[in-house]
């Protein structure tokens, strides 16, 4: 029996794939997995019993994933599950910061009570007069699952859409429209468009990428839109490009004290993801992943350990071996395997990073003893016996 602990409200149409080989627990101490959305997991001791945490969400900000990784914990993520509704809000604020439609509905609300609010209409609604978005030059940075779907959405609408992943996937570039242009540098994206997007991760690269310098390059009254995180703006450079109306727009779905309230932002309380059919994906997602690395060992979409797939078992054993990326650690688990008189019939290794994963498959059953026998090499963070 696994024991599952949600930390935050999951979306029951992921909860209800849990099979009878599960149990939903309150206790944090004694679960094999977790679900999480927003809870910051970094304060917590990790417990012994923990296999796997799985954020129904992009963004893992709120787990430590190196802590995880030493301790033998997989981390996931459901990347691609929330895309659709991101990019449906990235299309309205397009619109939104072309057209001062949030200026004239307050301006209206502030009319009501006037019996000659039609003419009043007629009179001022010039002063809350945009731009249309065709025809308009749009740069995508980051063509990962909603660059894409931005990209493309945005060039159906008759946009010039330019796009800049440097490391675009290539399930992703067969996904990209043809009609996309490609480009090598952040820069030509910054000298060349009207409006800008940014769907990347926050790194050490990316943190602070939109600052003064990167403003200088840009072409005067440019829009920027951030549905990535906030930490990728310098604000203070913000603001200031604001006031000189190098940017005449800023969409954020980040608030915080310094941007609220300034003119020219349009600040959305962290709405690109929240939608019911996000909600619903993401808890899918992130259970189905559970469920494949708790029965089988199979790791998909784990931001602190590799990819690694063997299927479902249908030899007579398998075992999972997370460990360190270390040379020689193969011919240890081989040789350690070979003393017990068992042969292997299938393998799977991989690494990411420091760490690596290890999956391997026999055509006996396990004796108990081995998994504590290859718990003994170095390097070895933690042994399942899947099988």
């Amino acid at each position: 029996m696994f024991k599952i602990n949600s930390m935050n409200p999951i979306a029951n149409v992921g909860l209800d794939l849990f099979t009878d080989r599960y149990e939903m627990v309150d206790g944090f101490n004694d679960a094999n997995a977790i679900l999480v959305r927003s809870s910051s997991v970094h304060d917590l001791e990790l417990p012994r019993t923990l296999e796997a945490i799985a954020r129904a969400g992009a963004g893992v900000n709120n787990i430590p994933l190196d802590k995880c990784a030493e301790n033998g914990v997989v981390v996931f993520n459901t990347p691609g599950a929330n895309a659709n509704g991101v990019k449906e809000i990235v299309i309205a604020s397009l619109i939104i910061a072309s057209r001062d439609i949030f200026g004239g509905v307050n301006w209206v609300n502030a009319c009501k009570q006037d019996p000659e609010v039609a003419k009043l209409v007629e009179k001022n609604k010039s002063k809350f007069a945009g731009t249309e978005i065709k025809g308009k030059k749009l740069g995508v940075i980051g063509l990962g699952e909603i660059g894409v779907l931005v990209a493309n959405a945005l060039n159906k609408l008759e946009m010039e859409v330019y796009g800049y992943d440097p490391f675009i996937s290539v399930d992703a570039a067969w996904k990209l429209s043809k009609f996309i242009k490609p480009t090598k540098s952040l820069e030509e994206i910054y000298r060349e468009c009207d409006f800008i997007t940014v769907h990347v991760p926050l790194t050490d690269s990316t943190k602070g990428m939109f600052n003064k310098d990167s403003f200088a390059i840009m072409k005067d009254g440019v829009k920027i839109l951030n549905f990535s995180r906030d930490t990728l703006v310098i604000d203070e450079d913000m603001i200031e490009a604001l006031k000189s109306g190098k940017v005449s727009r800023y969409v954020t779905d980040f608030p915080n004290p310094k941007v609220c309230g300034i003119e020219g932002v349009i600040t959305i309380p962290h709405l690109g993801a929240s939608t019911s059919e996000s909600e619903d994906n993401c808890a899918v997602m992130a259970v189905r992943q559970l469920m494949d690395y708790l029965e089988n060992g199979n790791i998909r979409n784990s931001v602190n350990y590799p990819n690694c797939d063997m299927g479902v078992c249908n030899q007579a054993g398998r075992i999972a071996i997370n460990h360190r990326n270390i040379p020689n650690m193969l011919s240890q688990f081989t040789s350690t395997i070979a003393k017990e008189n068992i042969n292997i019939s299938d393998m799977i290794n991989k690494s990411k990073g420091e760490y690596a994963y290890t999956i391997l498959d026999f055509e006996a059953p396990l004796p108990p003893q081995l998994a504590d026998k290859i718990r003994e090499i170095d390097g070895v963070l933690k042994v399942r016996i899947i099988k």
